[in-house]
């Protein structure tokens, strides 16, 4: 055996996981996936989807696959939102979680694969029920999000193709927890330059409806536009 390998040997070893904060949009509110855990301790508590670093692999593809196999869907915007290693964050082993956040578009993705895993969505205000640690990170990745939906349009990632400005404005009070100026609201998006008004309406809201509106750019682009919002 040699110096080094005995060294590494020496040293104490530790699980990896990785956790995911998967949001989405709908009926004007930010949903989170989640489930309930399934062995103890905790079992039956409400937790974020996630699971252990395997050997093969990085852990932005540890994230990847937890994300892919729930949603089925590739490409999804997930960022990295910190790492959680106090000693007693997991009563059952002495785990390190590296949290992750991701946006997806909820009219895409296929459901019947959450029934598999049996994850459910929740309103973000049920964040505070969820065990362990992981309350923490999903205050940490909101205040990320919200930060960053100031600069970027990061939070388009959680709309339809096409979509309203009214959607577009519930979706930004929905990140921010409170209600804006529609009027101020409209001519700041629309002086931006990535709106694109189409000739379709929708009319599920009134006679008169409202025109649906899609990106100019692809919106892994318009991640590499900064705007004061």
């Amino acid at each position: 055996m040699t110096l080094s390998s005995t060294f590494y040997s020496s040293q104490d070893s530790f699980l990896v996981a990785v956790d995911c904060i998967i949001l989405g949009f709908k009926e004007n509110e930010i949903s989170l996936l989640v489930h309930k855990r399934e062995m103890e301790p905790a079992k039956g508590g409400m937790s974020l989807m996630g699971g252990f670093l395997q050997n093969d692999e990085s852990l932005n593809q540890a994230a990847t696959r937890v994300l892919t196999n729930l949603t089925g869907l590739e490409n999804i915007f997930m960022e990295q939102v910190g790492t959680y290693g106090e000693i007693d964050r997991d009563p059952g082993e002495r785990v390190i979680s590296v949290c992750y956040y991701a946006l997806i578009d909820l009219s895409s993705y296929d459901d019947t694969l959450l029934k598999k895993h049996n994850a459910f969505w929740v309103n973000i205000n049920s964040a505070a029920e969820l065990i362990f640690d992981h309350p923490q990170m999903v205050d940490d990745a909101i205040t990320i999000l919200r930060r960053k939906a100031s600069m970027q349009p990061i939070g388009f990632n959680l709309l339809p193709e096409k979509f309203t400005l009214t959607q577009l404005q519930a979706l930004y009070e929905a990140i921010y927890d409170h209600s804006m100026d529609k009027r101020n609201f409209r001519k700041k998006m629309l002086s931006m330059g990535f709106l694109q008004k189409t000739d379709e309406i929708d009319k599920s809201g009134s006679k008169k409806g409202a025109f649906y509106y899609q990106f100019k750019e692809d919106r892994n682009e318009l991640l590499n536009t900064s705007y004061a919002f």
